[in-house]
């Protein structure tokens, strides 16, 4: 490629903890092919949060008005809900810039998605993707192709899927987010959607309850499909006599008859995809495996360049 596909860092929730993450993470991408451009308050401290409200906002500003055609959150952790009020929506989406977080960035792109329709992403961000001491291949590939629009399909394995051929909207992200902002204009309204969904450090019986929510608020049974990617870092207690995850997922299962499907690389784990919420895409299972169709072109030599990324 002649040009270099531009990226903005910014921190618009808790503070980066190690600046050398972000120097390591700007390397990274740039050996990938991207450009980048760090805000001048991404390093910012301001109590946990990478600065006060109005720096956060000031620096999302900035964003917006900056020329990369892709503005990147150096990391998640906290901050992004008590923003969402101050937040011109309808800027947002005009500046035609591709916003990419993870975690608590959720809250931006479901509230992006209910208030404009625009689409962005979540997946990769610098500092946990980029900024180690080693990056994960498929992790910056995914993250890669998806930006360039070289990803068409994107196949992984899975253990437990209910069969299913659909079209929807894909959203959704971290549970804990998603769930934090039922109740709130902040929360798409999408039937018929392909809802995914990955949390960490939350107890199944947490899991459950967030599911629980969004089922009793009427949520998950207007979808036609639940994505499940992965549930980490949580440790179970004597009394819990068994109870785990896959109990959460039979549940969820026998109590919203919306099909459900797990495997998806998402998560906080080290090899993610980077996904488009609020993008209409396609989904469809074969025994062990699921495609998610998330470019779909009428061209016939579509299959011949980048296509199929399995997992």
């Amino acid at each position: 490629m002649s040009s270099k596909l531009g990226i903005y860092l910014f921190s618009p929730s808790s503070a980066v903890k190690d600046p050398e993450s972000v120097a390591r993470a700007r390397e990274r991408l740039q050996a990938e092919g991207f450009k980048t451009v760090v805000d001048r308050a991404a390093l910012s401290t301001h109590q946990r949060f990478a600065g006060t409200d109005s720096q956060r906002l000031a620096a999302l500003s900035r964003a917006l008005k900056q020329k990369q055609p892709i503005v990147m959150a150096t990391r998640g952790g906290y901050g992004l809900g008590r923003l969402l009020p101050m937040i011109d929506w309808k800027a947002v989406a005009d500046s035609g810039k591709r916003f990419v977080g993870h975690s608590d960035f959720t809250a931006f792109n479901l509230a992006l998605l209910a208030q404009t329709g625009a689409v962005s992403y979540t997946g990769a961000t610098a500092v946990a993707d980029f900024g180690g001491e080693k990056t994960d291949e498929l992790t910056t590939a995914l993250f890669g192709e998806l930006m360039r629009g070289e990803l068409e399909i994107l196949s992984f394995e899975t253990a437990d899927a209910d069969p299913v051929d659909c079209r929807g909207i894909l959203w959704g992200g971290t549970l804990a987010m998603v769930a934090s902002l039922v109740g709130t204009p902040y929360m798409p309204r999408i039937k018929g959607g392909i809802l995914f969904l990955e949390d960490v450090g939350e107890h199944p019986y947490r899991v459950e309850r967030m599911l629980t929510q969004l089922w009793q608020a009427g949520i998950l049974q207007k979808q036609k499909a639940i994505l499940l990617g992965h549930f980490t870092n949580y440790r179970l207690a004597p009394h819990d006599n068994g109870f785990d995850m896959p109990d959460v997922v039979a549940w969820l299962r026998k109590t919203v008859k919306t099909p459900v499907l797990t495997g998806l690389p998402y998560g906080h784990i080290v090899s993610k995809a980077t996904l488009p919420v609020g993008k209409k895409v396609g989904l469809a299972t074969e025994p062990g495996m699921v495609h998610l169709v998330l470019d779909e072109h009428d061209h016939g030599d579509a299959h011949d360049e980048g296509g199929d990324h399995g997992h």
